[in-house]
């Protein structure tokens, strides 16, 4: 007879993360009050577990440790034990990686991390095993060699405690400011650093494991555009192809995996985030701006097809991630055996796509299977085969188990995405994609916005907790995307309305720039900032071109002001650890260049393609208004349309201001491409 475990306290919770955990034998708390008192009341250590849903290694550990009844056991009578989804509390996650990392040199995922009843960091690591192994300690022995040190040395205890919670401090405290005026040498510096770094062959930065780096090939090609120097294009350039090449990229379902394993960017980690599609995504159609690859038009309209097709969610919004494993393991629903192409195409395509990306009989990965990926790029003609094929790979997979969606709903997630999509309509002529980025923005506001203030996730009905700075400053940004795409004066409204929110919820008046979290964070230890990109853009570098937009679009010099005041606030952090920042560099780069104004006004097919001419090109600093002439309401508010919008003025027509100093307006779209080049 079986019996079937009862459920712990993560049943009730909305995290699929949490939810995913809800089974083990482990006596779970979730975060909050309950946990908290129980450890004060009875003394006792927190262990704090920190993954999130899509984590691989986060999986093996809970198989190995968690859903073991004799180390279930051991975490029950020593500690209260709490686990946490890092991406519903990215302020926990930051404030305790910080400890690990000051501890150890280094972090990830899963987070291990023991703490005193007043939530102080003592000790801490990540994966665990459940035996001794390459010089990492068994989980169960060192969970009795913490509950030991805890009961005989407390004193060690806490002055390990106090010793972490200082260089945790030092953390968040910002860099000293640099004296003087931001210098366009912060930018040749950080571009120097990175083509130091720069892998000649297989493209990327440094060696394995591999990141996809979006943030720094934005930086490079902004390098390029400013300096015209070949070298940071061909940089950026060489990554994209190789990165479009490998295994990182999903070649039949578009997208791309978290990151890659080794140097040639074939074996990825396989779990598929809606932060790196959203990123990556405009990283390409930057790099089809640039340099006119197909091969990158390609990868970006894969890729944002990939995020309509499986990461939109019935509600609107769109999920988190989808998990690296799957009924067969780690990676099983992506990779390949011979005989599974042959019987997905027939012999005779089967081999064909054998051949060109290296499925072969030995595999890449230790079951024999094989990540499909390209040493080279296709023919015209290779390619126009691969257009036959890879439809009847993609339904011979579509019948196997597909990994597990995370479908929560994350703002500042959800923001960079409606940014891609509204990018990919604009350079891309797709009208699908603006609809879905303005459906999603919709269920954003109508869903996360619960009595006006905004929230950072949804989950099943459920909208919690308080936003951070970054979920603010992505969905303004996205807003102000759409407002350029779109001209209506809504979106620009609800913009300047959130960045307004998010400066008086997070704007350190003392010390300038932004804290993640609000002061009123009551169950954090420590305020926590976040000025250094991670796998996303820091909300401080998302934040800086959204206040000088803001300033361009309303003329308020409210915007620009808190843009000079964040630059000053973080010139510390830009000039000693450039590397660090390769998103607010990019920031830099629009505070110091100056936008490149763009106005389009009229209806009809002359003024459609007047606002395609308008998207085709790359201006990092372009500032874009659309109108119709004759209109009234709130757009002829905006500076930029002044004595513009008159409707005896004749057909449609553009206008392009540089430095404060505007063209006449013109009629023909080569006459715009012309002036958005540079030229008379």
């Amino acid at each position: 007879m079986t019996h079937r475990r009862a459920a712990n306290r993560l049943a009730a919770e909305t995290s699929p993360y949490l939810r995913q955990h809800a089974g083990n034998p482990v006596d779970w708390y979730p975060w909050g009050d309950e946990a908290l008192a129980r450890a004060r009341r009875e003394g006792k250590p927190i262990l704090l577990s920190i993954g999130y849903s899509a984590c691989h290694w986060c999986h093996v550990m809970e198989r190995e440790s968690f859903e073991d009844p004799d180390t279930a056991a051991l975490m029950n009578a020593h500690f209260v034990c709490i686990k946490v989804d890092r991406e519903e509390r990215p302020d926990l996650d930051a404030l305790y990686m910080g400890a690990v990392q000051a501890l150890t040199g280094s972090g990830g995922w899963p987070l291990t991390v023991f703490l005193t009843p007043a939530r102080e960091p003592f000790y801490g690591g990540t994966y665990f095993p459940p035996t001794d192994r390459h010089g990492m300690p068994g989980f169960p022995r060192l969970l009795r060699a913490v509950a030991s040190h805890w009961r005989d040395k407390p004193d060690a205890v806490a002055s390990a405690a106090s010793q972490i919670m200082a260089a945790v401090a030092q953390q968040a405290r910002p860099l000293p400011p640099v004296s003087g005026a931001p210098q366009w040498a912060w930018l040749d510096d950080a571009a120097g650093r990175l083509a130091r770094t720069h892998d000649a062959v297989h493209g990327g930065f440094g060696t394995a494991p591999k990141f996809p780096g979006a943030a720094a090939l934005g930086l490079l090609l902004r390098q390029w555009y400013r300096t015209g120097a070949e070298g940071p294009r061909r940089t950026a350039e060489h990554t994209l192809t190789r990165m479009a090449l490998g295994g990182i990229h999903d070649h039949v379902g578009g997208g791309f995996h978290r990151y890659a394993v080794d140097a040639q960017w074939r074996v990825p980690h396989f779990e598929k985030m809606l932060y790196d599609n959203a990123l990556l995504a405009i990283a390409y159609l930057e790099g089809f701006q640039v340099t006119g690859q197909p091969l990158f038009s390609q990868v970006a309209i894969a890729g944002l097809d990939y995020l309509c097709r499986d990461l939109a969610t019935p509600e609107g919004g769109f999920a988190a991630a989808e998990d690296a494993d799957s009924d067969g393991g780690e990676g099983c629903f992506y990779t390949w055996l011979p005989g599974e192409l042959n019987a997905a195409l027939g012999a005779v395509e089967g081999a064909f796509c054998a051949e060109s990306f290296g499925v072969t009989a030995a595999g890449h990965l230790e079951d024999g299977r094989s990540v499909l990926h390209l040493q080279r790029e296709l023919t015209v003609d290779e390619q126009r085969r691969w257009a036959v094929c890879r439809p009847g790979l993609a339904a011979w997979r579509d019948r196997r188990p597909r990994p597990a969606r995370d479908d929560k709903i994350i703002v500042a997630w959800n923001g960079l995405a409606i940014s891609a999509l509204v990018r990919g309509s604009g350079v891309l002529a797709e009208p699908r994609y603006l609809a879905a980025a303005e459906q999603a923005a919709g269920f954003v506001l109508s869903h996360l916005r619960p009595d006006g203030v905004l929230c950072h996730s949804w989950k099943d009905g459920v909208a919690r907790p308080a936003a951070f700075q970054d979920d603010y400053a992505a969905l303004a940004q996205s807003l102000l995307d759409l407002f350029e795409a779109t001209g209506a004066p809504q979106w620009l409204e609800l913009a300047a309305d959130l960045a307004g929110e998010m400066v008086t919820r997070f704007w350190d008046e003392e010390a300038g720039g932004f804290f993640l979290t609000e002061a009123s964070a009551a169950d954090l230890v420590l305020r926590v900032r976040a000025t250094q990109d991670a796998a996303t853009p820091s909300g401080p570098a998302i934040a800086l071109p959204l206040l000088l937009r803001l300033g361009y679009h309303t003329g308020a010099a409210y915007w620009s002001d808190r843009a000079a005041q964040l630059v000053a606030s973080l010139s510390g952090l830009m000039t000693r650890f450039p590397e660090a920042c390769p998103a607010l560099l990019c920031g830099l780069d629009w505070f110091l260049s100056g936008p490149v104004e763009v106005v389009v006004v009229g209806h009809g097919a002359a003024g459609e393609a007047l606002r395609r001419a308008a998207w085709r090109p790359f201006l990092p600093h372009r500032v874009l208004v659309v109108a119709e002439a004759g209109t009234d309401g709130p757009a002829t508010r905006h500076p930029l349309l002044r004595d513009r919008l008159e409707p005896g003025a004749g057909a449609a027509r553009a206008y392009v201001c540089r430095h404060h100093t505007c063209s006449p307006p013109v009629t023909e779209v080569a006459a715009l491409g012309r002036l958005l080049a540079g030229s008379p």
